[in-house]
């Protein structure tokens, strides 16, 4: 019983496997009660499926129902009766000994089917809504990052490539439902089964590569630089794909069943177990995190704020890092499934398929729409947008009555320098640690920004800055953020 898997469906084999199993143990079992049968009582023997002792003449025999067969509701009983003769009861019109298996094909009747259907039926809505909503959200943050050219850095490439591995999740798993529900072709069933593991692995190797990318920033320089971003590429799309393709030949060439989705024993650890190993790893890099955020908080604000201010904020930040680093993974990690129709399995489903499928909105959400550099972008954006469509009826408007284009130049000079004012007054001016360099730049604390356009580079008078928005922990010298950084990120 202890080589079933409780929480996959088991192949043929291995059931032909457990029983060959449960039979030399039942074997065992007979020759062990042999000195305690008489010739009146029913004897001991195996009919296949179940070891029977021995029992005494009139007597209502009851087993539990094996653990063995997979499909058995094991709670039941099976029953046999022993007759005063001494013999097992038989079935005239077949000639077989009685046996009443009816409470262990509980699973198999048509009532129990039906609230098993039901159950898998509201778990399909659920998560096909709440990947479908993920998608979406995704989709938008991603255009968003990569729209903004100011928003281009490390860590939002980074996003970038998180937030596809979330896209990429939920299509794999929306055409495995479509492939298997509703075509029977065993290369496209396979097929269909592969992609929806690699982007399964990939999702979750990116979420470690986040994790290993915040944790750097905060304890050392290494991966903070640009130049690292091709090794977090490699771990987050090419680790993946090694260990699932070595599963896809295990697979084709020791278990090539008619459909991929259906356990193939032991072979399912080639993926399983780095994907564990990857959420493991990022949960102890989320609770060092934490840790560090909470000694900053406590040592920055000592005396300046009221504990429970102090608990509220790092509370925040722990609600706002939990998504990113998939902490919900862990809830459930340890336990093992249970029957579907333990009100234990349908509350570990429910959980599992509401988190997982809204994760990518909530991680689009938390790092995209309400990051502030994202909505200050958006802001401009609009603004720009609103101030060119009103200086072009007002053009329109000017042109028709004559005269117009003195006018226009008029409002167009004084529009652009209010524009250019109002861009400068929103910026936050940050210290010079450097010079104006080629291409007229500035070096500051939060890296290369441009000088304005239309000034002319004179190092004799004070330069404004337009600081880079995403922040540029490479540039610092220090080796670990501030709290400031760290609230800013977060």
């Amino acid at each position: 019983p202890s080589s079933i898997d409780s929480d996959d469906v088991i192949t043929k084999t291995e059931q032909i496997y457990l029983l060959i199993g449960a039979r030399t143990k039942c074997e065992r079992a007979i020759r062990s009660q042999q000195d305690l049968v008489t010739d009146e009582d029913c004897p001991p023997e195996w009919d296949g499926i179940i070891c029977w002792p021995y029992a005494k003449p009139g007597q209502l025999v009851p087993v539990l129902c094996p653990e063995y067969i997979y499909d058995f509701n094991h709670r039941g009983q099976a029953y046999r009766q022993c007759d005063p003769s001494g013999n097992w009861e038989q079935v005239t019109s077949i000639n077989r000994t009685w046996a009443n298996y009816t409470e262990c094909t509980t699973y198999l009747l048509a009532s129990q089917g039906s609230q098993e259907e039901a159950v898998f039926e509201r778990l399909h809505l659920m998560y096909t809504i709440g990947y479908s909503i993920s998608l979406s959200s995704l989709l938008v943050a991603i255009s968003v990052l990569c729209y903004f050219k100011r928003l281009h850095c490390t860590r939002n490439y980074i996003h970038i490539h998180l937030f596809s591995s979330f896209v990429c999740r939920a299509i794999s798993i929306f055409v495995k439902d479509a492939v298997l529900y509703t075509i029977s072709d065993e290369i496209t069933d396979g097929v269909a089964v592969t992609f929806f593991l690699y982007f399964l692995a990939t999702n979750h190797y990116w979420i470690l590569v986040e994790g290993l990318y915040l944790h750097s920033l905060i304890f050392m320089a290494f991966l903070s630089d640009r130049s690292y971003l091709w090794a977090l590429t490699i771990i987050g799309w090419g680790v993946p794909a090694v260990f699932v393709s070595i599963w896809v030949s295990a697979r084709a060439a020791l278990a090539d069943t008619q459909c991929w989705d259906i356990s193939a024993g032991n072979l399912k650890w080639i993926y399983q177990v780095p994907i564990l190993a990857a959420i493991v790893v990022n949960f102890f890099l989320f609770l060092n995190i934490i840790r560090v955020l909470a000694s900053k908080l406590w040592e920055t604000n000592t005396g300046k704020l009221d504990p429970r201010q102090q608990y509220r904020k790092l509370l925040k930040s722990t609600l706002v890092l939990m998504p990113l680093f998939g902490v919900h993974y862990m809830v459930f990690m340890a336990l093992p499934y249970t029957e579907v129709t333990g009100l234990l399995w349908q509350v570990q489903m429910h959980y599992e398929m509401f988190f997982n499928s809204s994760q990518g909105f909530f991680v689009a959400f938390i790092y995209c729409f309400c990051n502030g550099e994202v909505q200050a972008e958006v802001k401009k954006a609009w603004s720009r947008r609103s101030l060119a469509l009103d200086l072009k009826q007002k053009a329109r408007s000017t042109s028709s009555g004559g005269g117009g284009s003195c006018y226009y130049g008029g409002m167009m000079s004084h529009t652009t320098t209010q524009s250019v004012s109002m861009n400068i007054s929103a910026t936050k001016t940050l210290p010079l640690v450097g010079v104006v360099g080629p291409g007229n730049r500035v070096q500051t604390r939060a890296g290369i920004v441009p000088v304005l356009s239309g000034e002319q580079e004179d190092n004799s008078k004070p330069q404004e800055e337009h600081p880079e928005p995403c922040i540029q922990p490479d540039d610092d010298l220090s080796a670990s953020l501030s709290l400031k950084e760290l609230e800013t990120m977060l």
